[in-house]
């Protein structure tokens, strides 16, 4: 088995569906072994997997055990020569396995690998690649300030588009070997959720390993619908930073109490974000669609609609389009348009100011999102 893929899924049935047809869309070339966890699911994911995908190890587990358990369950069980921490709001580019496997087989001090991720309007995000979060560079990020001698907490020293050796990896893609992560014991499961990346990162460090942030494949990574943003998982995430920084830079009383003081801060600030702020999902007026299936066409019957396989990859004429007829959502069937192809008309739209919405093949459901800050939408059809 070359790569054993592990997914943690949580009650996001058709996010976890549409990864699974990408995963599948990106193995054709390789033997890919998916393992999905679930952390007691209240919806129909293990019914979905069951009845429709009987050849994904499915382990289901009576509570909410975390995502650091739940992933460490899932690479024990796990037989690839390379594990994939994915999680299921993710959808892989049909050349993604393939390149990032020729990769690490290059590197022989290889630790974690990470990939460029965007979101669901297309943006990159930056968490792709990031520098240790130091207190300092913690320090510096809540504060607004820059400084190239105390570091980034992003990795900017790499571009987008480049490729090269970085701290930290997010664990909605991370790819090693799996004897390098039985080697560092895995993630460490104090943390429930949120840190678990940093710290897994750290102890590869540690080991003597080089990470590795690798651009030449895009995935979009829908952020904020496998974890919801909600003050709940605003508390796993302060409690995450204690740990980390207790268990990594920990010095004496004073120190401690300042490291103690910023982080309270930092969650009262976001606190307040949740609470106080609001986001709308605007109404869809106009679609420009690319495919041919008819659910789509009655779907949309009362808005405006364009239907043309004929201008995919046109990408000026496309433009051309959206703004005289005021289009302000695009719809790609992924019958008619591979997972390479929706990505990048992602990357080279997302100025454009349109949604995006993917029907996954032979599926009764879009997905789409607004930003990173808001949770994908699904429509059933």
């Amino acid at each position: 088995m070359d790569i054993s893929v592990v997914i943690v899924n949580y009650n996001v049935q058709y996010f976890l569906e549409q990864c699974i047809l990408s995963i599948n869309a990106a193995s054709t070339n390789l033997k890919v072994e998916i393992i999905v966890v679930d952390n007691n699911s209240t919806d129909d994911s293990c019914d979905l997997l069951l009845k429709k995908y009987p050849e994904v190890v499915l382990i289901q587990n009576k509570k909410n055990v975390g995502f650091s358990k739940a992933n460490n369950q899932g690479v024990a069980t796990a037989k690839g020569e390379y594990v994939l921490i994915l999680n299921p709001d993710t959808v892989l580019a049909e050349d993604t396995l393939d390149k990032i496997f020729a990769f690490a087989k290059t590197k022989n001090n290889l630790g974690a690998l990470g990939v460029k991720l965007i979101d669901g309007s297309g943006n990159f995000l930056p968490e792709s690649k990031r520098g240790i979060p130091t207190p300092q560079v913690a320090f510096n990020k809540l504060f607004a300030i820059s400084s190239k001698r105390t570091g980034k907490y992003y990795a900017t020293h790499l571009a987008e588009n480049e490729s090269g050796i970085i701290a930290i990896l997010v664990g909605a893609f991370m790819f090693m070997k799996r004897s390098i992560y039985n080697e560092v014991n895995g993630f460490d499961e104090a943390y429930f959720m949120y840190g678990e990346d940093i710290d897994l990162s750290y102890k590869i460090l540690n080991k003597g390993y080089q990470n590795y942030y690798f651009s030449e494949t895009t995935v979009i990574h829908y952020k904020g619908e496998s974890t919801k943003k909600d003050t709940k998982n605003l508390r796993y995430f302060h409690g995450a930073m204690k740990i980390f920084y207790d268990k990594h830079f920990k010095l004496n009383k004073v120190y401690d109490f300042l490291m103690s003081f910023g982080i309270e801060f930092w969650f009262f600030l976001k606190w307040f974000k949740f609470n106080f702020s609001t986001s709308k999902i605007k109404p869809i007026a106009a679609v420009l669609y690319f495919g041919k299936n008819k659910k789509i066409s009655n779907y949309f019957k009362n808005k405006q609609l364009i239907v043309s396989k004929e201008l995919l990859n046109h990408f000026d004429d496309i433009k051309d389009i959206l703004k005289k007829n005021q289009i302000d959502t695009l719809v790609f069937d992924n019958d008619i348009s591979s997972n390479t192809q929706i990505i990048q008309h992602f990357e080279k739209l997302k100025f454009e100011n349109v949604a995006f919405k993917i029907q996954p093949k032979n599926a009764n459901f879009l997905i789409g999102s607004t930003s990173s800050e808001n949770r994908g939408e699904v429509d059933l059809l």
